[in-house]
């Protein structure tokens, strides 16, 4: 079987649900369980029980956000930057697996400083190396060329080969090497481009 025919059986066994209240007690008992949403602040696990545990439907609607009405983004370094319109995707096998996420500024490529790509994901510590990333990663693609990006970065830590595994098989090119903003810890950091076909 070629790595893309895989990819595929594991796209068509893993799903990307769109998130809904009728799933959000997996999604709590995730970050009960220790796992993060994101990569840079482990922090925002707690931050978001508590904001579930506040108003759980508008937490939901809010992470699946378009028009970028959900308000600013807090950064690593506790500073806020404004949102950019986005969707969230939670990866789906049997049970919650992790979450997928896509942002852009419309009408460009181009990112602020303080974006750490269009794409980032996050799969729960006990269902890692299944491949679901790399099936998630590809099942998202035509969600970014339906917002109109021609292509798509993700960045990823050089000390994390496992995501860099993840970002070349589903077509990432390395661009650059670089030293993250600030803001974002200032970590040396790899730049992958995906193209998207039209």
């Amino acid at each position: 079987m070629s790595g893309l025919q895989r990819i595929s059986s594991e796209t068509f066994l893993m799903r990307l649900l769109k998130p809904s209240i009728r799933e959000i007690s997996a999604y709590v008992s995730a970050l009960q369980m220790g796992w993060s949403p994101d990569n840079l602040r482990s922090e925002a696990a707690q931050e978001q029980i508590t904001s579930i545990e506040t108003d759980a439907e508008s937490f939901v609607s809010n992470l699946d956000d378009p028009t970028a009405k959900a308000g600013p983004i807090t950064l690593p370094d506790g500073s806020q930057v404004p949102r950019l319109p986005s969707i969230r995707r939670w990866i789906w096998q049997d049970e919650f697996c992790g979450h997928i996420g896509l942002r852009w500024k419309p009408g460009t490529e181009e990112l602020p400083p303080t974006c750490s790509g269009h794409i980032g994901y996050a799969v729960v510590p006990w269902r890692q190396k299944e491949g679901l990333a790399t099936a998630a990663l590809v099942a998202i693609l035509p969600e970014a060329r339906a917002v109109g990006l021609q292509h798509v970065q993700i960045t990823t830590s050089p000390d994390n080969p496992a995501s860099v595994r993840v970002i070349e098989k589903a077509g990432g090119t390395l661009i650059r090497s670089y030293t993250a903003d600030k803001a974002l810890g200032g970590r040396e950091t790899l730049e992958f481009r995906i193209l998207l076909a039209s």
